[in-house]
């Protein structure tokens, strides 16, 4: 993305702010950090004031996301606390589409370095559409410290929810991406180092690890051994170095990724089953939705234009429209037809007065129906209470994109059923085999006690266990022994 190519939406949540907003700081300041630590890559593209008020901010938030121009980033400040008043965290929260604990592991981690008491927020993150959405502290200061932390991140994140081929960006490993953003991570040999050293000065004796063992460390160096470093040599003739050269975790990594082969591209139906699995293309809507202009509320369909000047008046209702199939009798001037929330408008309506808005003037000899009814306001305009066919989806529409997967929770599947998806493409999923080596163990639920030198197989059930609960299926290939 170019230079100023990511926009942030800032929201505060407060009451006082809201009436009296000269009295908001966070604003400011957080439209600062974006300027001044942003690495210009960020316009503010707008900032908003809305009462401590659910509704207020979930309505806030879903008219920035779902709009036509969404925001890359969304930062609330305000009402993450303990208070009554402090429902952020529970607005926000059932938005979300994906959550992203590791941006609020990010802001927490940095907060409690600076005060214990940054225990009592409450943040939450995660995406909604293409957008980021994250609730900071109403302080200033602790909202500015808390998108500190996460800053330099985002970028990455944002471009990510945008639908950047994730491929791509991670081409160049994990240090690509930390000098792109400007950030580094301490290596563990690194971090053991400085760890032994200042416990050295505090206790004057600690070893470093799992357990309190004391990390292994050879006391000569392969000049020190004049003994054959051949591998085909047996092990009386060798020392104990291996002749391979050691590599980083991320060239590790990137030779895992050269030798992997394309995963198979296969189509299946759409039903419970796609749960867990990763789409290989974009998907489009099949239809829109809704597919008829339907009412939202229970009311009258009544015909208004432009041009019409008086409304209110006595109207012969003659028709019904449920929310269920079948044809309804077109509508004339003068005329209404009873109507309930998502049933199709009738041929000719443009608007639904909703009950609210009318009383019965006269009904049938049993009183069961309406024969007419008196519209009590003059207030209503054309395609008032009315979803236009489309509104929510668009036919031809692209509603998922390639790489996302399909999540018991996320919505994915009922998105595919709305727009009559009947068959999509995925990537086919691997299955994990899983292979335990080694004389000394032994499987993990065999009776008895261990023998001297026996130890219970962990690692198999346990990664077994983690494979199958990202719904992959796995091959046991039990023990093998060294020989």
């Amino acid at each position: 993305m170019d230079v100023k190519s990511l926009t942030a939406a800032i929201l505060i949540v407060s009451d006082t702010a809201f009436r009296d907003p000269s009295t908001d700081k966070a604003g400011p300041t957080l439209t600062d950090v974006f300027n001044q630590d942003g690495g210009n890559q960020w316009r503010v593209s707008d900032t908003q004031i809305v009462p401590d008020d659910v509704v207020a901010i979930q309505r806030r938030v879903v008219e920035w996301c779902d709009g036509e121009h969404n925001p890359n980033l969304i930062i609330t400040t305000g009402g993450t606390g303990f208070t009554s008043k402090d429902n952020t965290p529970e607005a926000i929260g059932p938005l979300l589409h994906k959550h992203a604990t590791g941006l609020v592991h990010g802001m927490l981690a940095a907060s409690i370095a600076i005060t214990p008491f940054a225990v009592m927020s409450r943040p939450v993150a995660g995406v909604r559409n293409k957008t980021i959405i994250i609730t900071l502290p109403g302080s200033p200061k602790g909202a500015k410290e808390n998108l500190q932390a996460i800053l330099k991140q985002l970028p990455h994140a944002c471009k990510q929810a945008a639908g950047e081929d994730s491929r791509a960006a991670h081409k160049g490993g994990v240090k690509a991406l930390e000098e792109q953003a400007g950030v580094g991570s301490v290596s563990m040999a690194q971090h053991h180092h400085e760890h032994h050293h200042s416990s050295h000065h505090r206790s004057g004796c600690h070893g470093h690890g799992h357990g309190g063992h004391a990390t292994p460390k050879a006391h000569t160096t392969v000049h020190d051994r004049p003994v054959s470093n051949d591998p085909n040599e047996g092990p009386a003739r060798r020392h104990r170095e291996s002749p391979y050269p050691m590599i980083s975790v991320d060239e590790a990594l990137k030779l895992i990724l050269d030798h992997t082969p394309n995963p198979k591209i296969i189509q299946v139906p759409v039903d419970g089953n796609l749960v867990g699995c990763v789409l290989a293309e974009d998907v489009q809507a099949e239809e829109p939705v809704p597919a008829f202009r339907a009412s939202i509320v229970d009311g009258y369909a009544i015909i208004v234009t432009k041009e019409t000047t008086t409304i209110k008046g006595v109207y012969p209702v003659v028709s019904v429209s449920h929310a269920s199939p079948g044809d309804v009798a077109p509508l004339q001037n003068g005329q209404v037809a009873r109507i309930t929330t998502g049933a199709p408008l009738p041929s000719g309506a443009t608007s639904v007065v909703m009950l609210e808005d009318t009383i019965i003037k006269t009904k049938t000899e049993n009183g069961q129906e309406e024969i007419e009814i008196e519209i009590l306001t003059d207030d209503i305009i054309p395609g008032e209470n009315v979803r236009e066919v489309g509104s929510d989806v668009k036919a031809g529409e692209t509603i998922l994109q390639r790489g996302e997967m399909i999540t018991a929770v996320g919505g994915e599947f009922g998105l595919l059923a709305s727009v009559g998806k009947r068959e999509i493409s995925i990537y086919q999923k691997p299955i994990v085999g899983v292979l335990s080596t080694g004389d000394e163990i032994v499987p993990h639920d065999r009776p008895g006690p261990l023998r001297l030198g026996e130890v219970r197989d962990t690692n198999r059930p346990t990664l077994i266990a983690a494979v199958r609960g990202w719904g992959f299926s796995v091959i046991d290939l039990g023990i093998a022994s060294d020989k």
